[in-house]
Order: structure tokens, then sequence, then C-alpha cells
């Protein structure tokens, strides 16, 4: 009799925590959205090998978790995704990403994240051997993600070219750097780009996304003048009219808790 009891009250458990889990899923406010991470590039400044896209990728990925968005809603893009079978991404082509931003706006009915991390030229961002261009990226958004909530972060060099082409009222466009600047920290040793780095490190202490691009700009803005770097980059930001009064009801659920 005591050890059924006591398989009882272990079974009680798991199904109330169970329950809490999927009660915390539901309770957050990007329970249903979509997000697609790629890493677009493993070269590091100088030409030589880099983990640092990667990192990121990786990494972008746990905190979108912890934030509030479910992981079988999430696809990772690698340029290597054969080095990787812990995060099994897929392989960052042009056409796979445009296929699961289709594919993830069919099985959800929230809002979109996309979340790049490259080299980038004045004419756009680089995917593997290609240039995803800003015309191309609003495209696949259009024709994917169409009029819902979306938030496009682009960290790369002269990222600021994809603000005016994306900039609708639906949406979030927060770049690493102007359209005539570079970014900075893509050296052999770098952990992750500055931007990424700051991304990360801001994200615990912000409550949305609003607030974590104010504070990743800051960040980046810090880290420039203690590295020394110049010309300063200059991360940029748009947040459409729609979207804007509707930014601090989508709260990260790991964002620090209010007195």
């Amino acid at each position: 009799m005591m050890r059924t009891a006591a398989r009882l009250l272990a079974l009680t458990a798991m199904v109330w925590s169970a329950a809490g889990v999927s009660a915390a899923h539901a309770a957050s406010a990007f329970a249903d959205w979509s997000a697609v991470v790629v890493a677009g590039d493993w070269h590091a400044s100088d030409g030589g090998p880099t983990e640092g896209f990667d990192n990121a990728r990786r990494d972008v990925t746990l905190a979108l978790g912890r934030a509030g968005f479910r992981q079988n809603n999430i696809r990772q893009f690698s340029v290597r995704p054969e080095r990787y079978q812990d995060t099994k991404p897929e392989k960052a082509e042009q056409r796979g990403i445009y296929n699961a931003l289709a594919d993830l706006s069919q099985r959800t009915s929230g809002g979109c994240l996309f979340y790049l991390t490259s080299h980038g030229l004045p004419q756009g961002a680089q995917v593997d051997q290609t240039i995803l261009r800003p015309g191309t990226l609003a495209t696949m958004l259009d024709q994917t993600c169409g009029a819902r909530p979306t938030v496009v972060v682009i960290s790369a060099c002269f990222s600021g070219v994809f603000v005016p082409t994306l900039a609708k009222p639906n949406r979030m466009v927060l770049t690493a750097a102007r359209p005539d600047r570079t970014s900075f920290g893509c050296g052999q040793d770098n952990k992750y780009p500055y931007f990424d780095d700051c991304f990360l490190s801001s994200m615990p202490n912000t409550r949305d996304f609003a607030g974590l691009a104010n504070a990743t700009r800051e960040c980046v803005r810090t880290r420039e003048i203690a590295t020394r770097m110049s010309p300063p980059s200059e991360p940029q930001v748009w947040v459409g009219p729609e979207l804007r009064p509707m930014l601090p009801l989508y709260a990260f659920e790991s964002a620090p808790k209010r007195d």
C-alpha cells in the first residue's frame, strides 16, 4: 500500500509539473510565434575560420526559448550544419530559409522573428556564397509573415541598408550598423560579433524588443569606445506605427520582475 501511494504521489507530481509547463507556454506572449535564426558565414574578418556566427545562432536560439518561444517553432540555419550535431541546423541557403518561413507561418498564427548574423556588404548580407538583398528578404517576409507582427534583426556590416526596404507598419527592424558603416567583432578569437554579444547580454535585463533594441545599441556604443573601434557602427532601429503600441504586450518570459 505504501509503495502504491508513493507511486500515485509521484505520478500526480508529474501530471502537475506537465500542466505547469503547458500553462507557462500558453501564457507566453511568444508561444505561437515563429522564428528563423541564420548564421550566414564561417569566415572571420581576416579570412580565417570563426565560430562566432554559429555561436550566436546557437545562443540566440536558446535565448528565444527562455523568452517564451517554443523550440519546435524555431528553425536554425548554418553554412556548415554537419559540424553541429547538438543543435542540428539546416543548410543556410536562401530557398531553404524561405521554405522554413513559409512552413512555420502555416503552423503558427502569432508573429514572426528573423535573425541573421553574418558578413555584410552595401548590397546586403552574405548567406553562404550568395548575397541576401533587402528586396529579396522583403519579398520572403511579405509572402510568409504578411501582416503579422514581425521582428527582423540583421547583425552584419552595412546592415542599415535593409531598413528602408523592410520598414512597414507591422515590423520592427534592428540592424548592427548604419548602411555606410561596418560592425565589429568578427575576428577568429571573438566568441560572438559585438552586436550579437550585446543582444544576448542585454536580453535578460530587458522586458521586450523595444527595450532590447535600446540596450543593445547602448552596449555596442560602450563596447566600441572601450575597444577604440572607429568609426562607430551606430546600430539602427525602426519600429512601425502599428507595432509600436503592441511591443510592450510581448514581454519576455525571462524579463526581470517588476517590484
